[in-house]
């Protein structure tokens, strides 16, 4: 039986900045996407019927949703739709990247099938026509097929490339169930609404373009926001332990992860990553520490 996989990686948000909510429910951001090595693997298999199913594997799977509400699932209905294709295919998702941790885990799955099933299919609709599609999923799936470092406008779901020199290495300490994104951005309103947070101006922040220009570790680190995290940690406050455990072990940088609970460390190097994830899981705050260096490529086929 014919089967196609692709490799998708993870995000970090190195500039979150959030607008007022729009009239269509969602907030205009400027959003710095950095893809990393933490990898989900999307296959796409033959299947007999019309039917489009789903199975996952590795981490938090059983959290993962199996039905109509699986975004790989809605991603290749979508292609089958936009392509005219009936047929079906058996998504087999094998996880690596944290679920509701927001390293838009379950937006890296949409874009792996997006390309899994492009292949499979022998559809050979381009890059743009997936960029396209993968955009009406989720303001995240894009990202996920670009990869690199860019920055996104209007929902995020539009990209261009900022310029990055080198390698960047990182921690992701990982968090003991997740967050809601819905439930983060109503908390960022909640907390404007009440003069206790304030938006930030929607623009691409200078000094953290140098530091991914210039490869500079230690600007970037001092560069690094989040306007989301101040609601992150109005929710889930254990947060802020795990972050001053990260500044605590050394880190260049230490910020929320888009919608969190997961916190990014950035570290000089992969040793000192390697140092800092140690420092962090003894400290017990977090379920467990991983390391991964970035900024890598987007969905791409697995050889």
């Amino acid at each position: 039986m014919a089967s196609v996989t692709v490799r998708v990686p993870a995000k970090v948000n190195l500039q979150l900045a959030v607008g007022p909510v729009r009239d269509d429910g969602y907030h205009d951001l400027v959003n710095v996407f950095h893809a990393v090595s933490l990898f989900d693997e999307v296959t796409a298999c033959e299947a007999a019927g019309p039917e489009l199913t789903v199975r996952v594997e590795g981490e938090s799977a059983g959290d993962v949703p199996t039905g109509p509400d699986n975004l790989a699932v809605r991603a290749a209905q979508a292609l089958a739709e936009r392509s005219g294709r009936s047929g079906g295919a058996e998504l087999v998702i094998r996880k690596a990247i944290p679920v509701a941790g927001g390293m838009a885990g379950g937006s890296a799955d949409a874009a792996g099938a997006l390309v899994a099933c492009n292949e499979l299919w022998r559809l050979g609709l381009s890059f743009a026509e997936l960029m396209e599609i993968g955009a009406g999923i989720g303001s995240d799936v894009p990202f996920a097929l670009f990869g690199g470092t860019a920055v996104g406008t209007g929902r995020g779901e539009r990209l261009t490339a900022v310029p990055a020199s080198g390698t960047f290495h990182w921690v992701f300490a990982l968090a003991d169930g997740g967050l809601s994104t819905p439930a983060v951005y109503a908390e960022c309103d909640r907390l404007r609404a009440t003069g206790e947070a304030a938006p930030a101006e929607l623009a691409l922040s200078a000094p953290l373009a140098a530091a991914l220009r210039d490869g500079d570790a230690k600007a970037l680190g001092l560069a690094l926001v989040n306007d989301l995290q101040p609601a992150a940690l109005s929710l889930r406050p254990s947060l802020s332990r795990t972050l001053d455990a990260g500044r605590g072990a050394g880190a260049l940088g230490a910020i929320v992860s888009g919608s969190g609970p997961t916190c990014a460390f950035l570290a000089e190097s992969a040793a000192h990553a390697a140092e800092v994830a140690a420092a962090v899981e003894t400290a017990g705050v977090c379920r467990s520490a991983v390391t991964a260096s970035g900024p890598v490529r987007g969905a791409t086929l697995a050889e």
